[in-house]
C-alpha cells in the first residue's frame, strides 16, 4: 500500500533545495524532537480527560493506560510539570513507538489522522528549529552571566526554540513551507520586511493614535506580514514597510527603535487560527488604558505595555496593533526577559532565585486577582525585569486580549471598567482562578522550574510570605487547573477552553 511521505521526509526534500547544508543537522535532531513531542503527548495521555482512555494505574515506576477498546498503553510515570524529553518510547500492547505521529495513527481514535499529521509536522518543524540554531545560542548551554545575555528583545525571544513547553503541537506551523519557516520563524533569526497596504481612512476602524508615518494623505498604511500578503491578501497592492524581527508569537515583530507590531496572520499556530478581530481593535484603547491604570496600583511591581494604536480595515485578515516594546520599562543595566526564555539564563537552577521569582509573580498575580483581574500570565505574555546581577525586580505584561475581569470585585475596590468587551467579564471565581493559576502556576512557573519537585519547593517558599486570601487558599488546598491542550486540539466540534486538574505541586495530590 502506498504511504504518503512523512513530514520529516518532506522537510528533507525541501531543505535539499533551499538549505542543503542543514540536511544532516536536521536528521541528527529528529530523534530528540520526536522524544520532546512524545513527552508532551504522554503528559496529555496521563492527565487529560481523553474519552478513549478508560483508566490509569501505576505499575512500579511506570504508568499503564487502559483503553476503552481493551488495549493497554504503557510508559514512564508522568510528572505533569516536567519539561525535558524524558519519554523515548511508549508501548501499545507491547509494541514500542518512539514517533508520536505513528503512535496516534496506531491508536486510531476519532480525528486521529488529522492530529497525527499535526504531530508529524510539529516534530519535523522542531527538528528544523533546533538544526538552524547557531551553536552559540543552542548548543553552548545556559548563559549564566548577564554579560553573555542578549541586548535586544528579539534576541531573547529567538532563544525560545522549542515553542510551548507542554503542547504536543509545540512547533506545528501548517501552511508554512521550509523556506517560509526559515524566513519568518524567530528561532532562525531572520529580518522580516513588513508590507504596508494602503486603505482609505474612511474604510478603517482606528483605536488610539495611528502614527503619522503610517498615513498617506487620506489613506492609512496597514502593516502586513509577508506570509499574509502572499497567501491571504493576494492581489492587494502594498508598499515596502520597515524591517522587523519576529517574536515568539510569530505574527508580532519588533521594529528596532520602535514599537512591536502585531499583524494579522491567518495560519494555525499550535492550537488555533489567531486573528485580530474588529471588535478587539475597537476596544483596544479602553482595554490598554484600563490595564495600565490598574498596574499603577501595584507599587511599581507591574508594568503593562500600552497599545499605541490599532486598525482594522474591514476584516480580521487586514488589521494591525502597535504596542510599546517591553524594553521601555527597563532602567540602565536591567534586562527585560520573557519568562519562556529564563531557562536559557541558568537562573532557575538556583532554588533561592526560583523562590524569589515565584514570590514576585504569584504575589502580583494574586493582588490583581483579588482586585478583579485574572491575567493570562503564560511564558510568552509575562516578562520579568532583572537587575544587572539577575535578581527579579518587577514584571511586565503584554497583550491583554485574553484577561478575565470581575466587575463585582472591581466594584468592591471602587474601580470602574468602561469599554471592556463582554467576553472578558465574569464574576465566577472558578473561571477567574483557572485563568490565572492555569497560565501562571501551571504554565510560566512550572516551565521555569522544569519539574514538579522544583515547582513545589518554590511555591512553598513563596506562599509563606503572601497575604492570605480566598484565592490563595484555593491555590493551596485544591488541585491545579490547566487547559486540556490535547483534548481541545482533538475536539474540533467543541468551542472554548477545556480544562483538567493536575496534582497540586504544593502537596502532591
Amino acid at each position: 500500500m502506498h504511504r504518503p511521505p512523512s513530514a520529516a521526509a518532506e522537510v528533507v526534500e525541501e531543505l535539499a533545495s533551499v538549505r542543503p547544508g542543514l540536511v544532516d543537522r536536521f536528521s541528527a535532531h529528529l530523534p530528540g524532537a520526536r522524544a520532546a513531542v512524545l513527552s508532551r503527548l504522554w503528559r496529555a495521555f496521563a492527565h487529560e480527560p481523553l474519552p478513549w482512555i478508560a483508566g490509569r494505574e501505576t505499575a512500579g515506576d511506570g504508568l499503564v493506560l487502559r483503553l476503552r477498546d481493551g488495549r493497554r498503553l504503557t510508559g514512564p510515570a508522568a510528572d505533569p510539570y516536567r519539561t525535558d524529553a524524558y519519554v523515548p518510547a511508549v508501548r501499545l500492547d507491547g509494541v514500542a513507538y518512539d514517533d508520536p505521529a505513528r503512535l496516534v495513527t496506531g491508536l486510531g481514535t476519532a480525528d486521529s489522522a488529522g492530529f497525527a499529521a499535526e504531530l508529524g509536522h510539529s516534530t519535523a518543524s522542531l527538528a528544523l528549529s533546533r538544526a538552524a540554531q547557531s551553536e552559540t545560542v543552542r548548543e553552548s548551554g545556559p548563559q549564566h552571566h548577564p554579560d553573555e545575555w542578549p541586548d535586544s528583545d528579539w534576541d531573547w525571544e529567538r532563544r525560545v526554540v522549542d515553542g510551548h513547553p507542554y503542547h504536543p503541537n509545540c512547533r506545528s506551523r501548517p501552511g508554512f513551507s521550509v523556506a517560509e519557516q526559515l524566513a519568518y520563524g524567530p528561532e532562525h533569526g531572520p529580518v522580516v520586511r513588513l508590507g504596508l497596504v494602503p486603505v482609505a481612512a474612511a474604510e478603517c476602524l482606528v483605536s488610539g493614535a495611528w502614527p503619522r508615518e503610517l498615513r498617506d494623505g487620506a489613506r492609512l498604511l496597514v502593516p502586513v506580514h509577508p506570509w499574509q500578503a502572499a497567501h491571504v491578501l493576494t492581489g492587494r497592492p502594498r508598499e515596502e514597510g520597515p524591517a522587523a524581527h519576529p517574536l515568539m508569537s510569530l505574527r508580532t515583530l519588533a521594529v528596532p527603535g520602535g514599537p512591536h507590531v502585531k499583524t494579522a496572520l491567518s495560519a494555525r499556530l499550535t492550537s488555533s487560527v489567531r486573528d485580530i478581530s474588529v471588535a478587539s481593535v475597537g476596544a483596544s484603547a479602553d482595554v490598554s488604558g484600563f490595564g495600565q491604570a490598574l498596574a499603577k496600583r501595584l507599587d511599581g511591581l507591574l508594568h503593562v505595555t500600552g497599545t499605541l494604536g490599532a486598525v482594522a480595515a474591514g476584516s480580521p485578515d487586514l488589521a494591525a496593533v502597535l504596542r510599546e516594546s517591553p524594553g521601555v520599562y527597563a532602567a540602565h543595566g536591567e534586562h527585560v526577559v520573557p519568562v519562556a526564555a529564563l531557562t536559557g539564563t541558568g537562573l532557575p537552577d538556583s532554588p533561592a532565585w526560583l523562590a524569589s521569582f515565584a514570590r514576585l509573580a504569584l504575589g502580583v498575580g494574586l493582588r490583581l486577582l483579588e482586585t478583579g483581574v485574572a491575567l493570562e500570565a503564560h511564558g510568552q505574555n509575562l516578562l520579568v525585569v532583572l537587575s544587572s546581577s539577575g535578581e527579579p525586580l518587577r514584571l511586565v505584561y503584554r497583550d491583554l486580549a485574553d484577561i478575565r475581569v470581575s466587575p463585582a470585585r472591581l466594584a468592591r475596590h471602587g474601580i470602574a471598567a468602561p469599554g471592556l468587551p463582554a467576553r472578558m467579564l465574569t464574576d465566577d471565581p472558578v473561571a477567574l482562578r483557572r485563568k490565572l493559576f492555569g497560565s501562571l502556576v501551571g504554565g510560566a512557573l512550572a516551565a521555569t522550574a522544569g519539574s514538579g519537585a522544583a515547582l513545589g519547593k518554590a511555591l512553598e517558599a513563596a506562599v509563606r510570605e503572601l497575604p492570605g486570601t480566598p484565592d490563595l487558599t484555593a491555590l493551596r488546598e485544591g488541585r491545579l487547573p490547566v487547559k486540556s491542550l490535547t483534548l481541545m486540539r482533538t475536539s474540533p466540534r467543541s468551542t472554548g477552553d477545556l480544562w483538567t486538574e493536575l496534582p497540586n505541586p504544593l502537596h502532591g495530590t
